[in-house]
């Protein structure tokens, strides 16, 4: 009897192992499926006018030359996309990351940057003109002087992820 009850409790520990390793190994896969990195996207030279890219990651990117008016993405993480020669007017990039993008020869006309993050990017020739800027933060962002001069003249706001204020990322004062 002792030999049947011992004989018993071991194969019930061995099933209990197995369990134990099985639920381990789908919860690795899991997370592991949680955690890697998301595929970059090529849209280079698209028309997408109008697109829905709101709350998508879309890290390292390529929109170059791609035309996106009227397209939304707010709340979006674009850390290093490049959107050099982007045409952007009345784009929305509300509360977005451009942290480090190339965003060279874009045209943000009339885009609303409101509370997004420029940390890094480069933006040398990119138009900016009637943006909305406000909370926006330009931490280490080079710009054309008569393109610094307008943004200046328009900058308000702190942004709420960063706690920077607009006027001092863009060295306004």
């Amino acid at each position: 009897m002792l030999n049947l009850l011992k004989s018993t409790l071991r194969q019930t520990l061995n099933w209990s192992r197995i369990g134990l390793v099985l639920g381990l190994i789908l919860l690795g896969l899991i997370h592991g499926m949680a955690i890697l990195p998301t595929q970059a996207n090529n849209y280079e030279k698209q028309t997408l006018l109008n697109s829905d890219f709101s709350g998508q990651m879309l890290t390292d990117s390529e929109f170059d030359l791609a035309n996106l008016q009227g397209s939304n993405f707010s709340g979006s993480d674009l850390r290093g996309v490049s959107l050099f020669g982007a045409k952007m007017q009345k784009t929305n990039f509300e509360g977005a990351n451009l942290s480090y993008a190339t965003l060279d020869k874009a045209q943000f006309n009339r885009a609303n940057l409101k509370n997004a993050i420029l940390e890094g990017a480069f933006a040398y020739n990119a138009d900016f003109t009637d943006a909305n800027i406000e909370g926006a933060d330009f931490t280490d962002v080079l710009f054309r002087k008569d393109m610094l001069m307008k943004l200046c003249s328009v900058a308000v706001g702190t942004n709420p992820t960063t706690g920077r204020e607009t006027r001092e990322t863009l060295y306004c004062d």
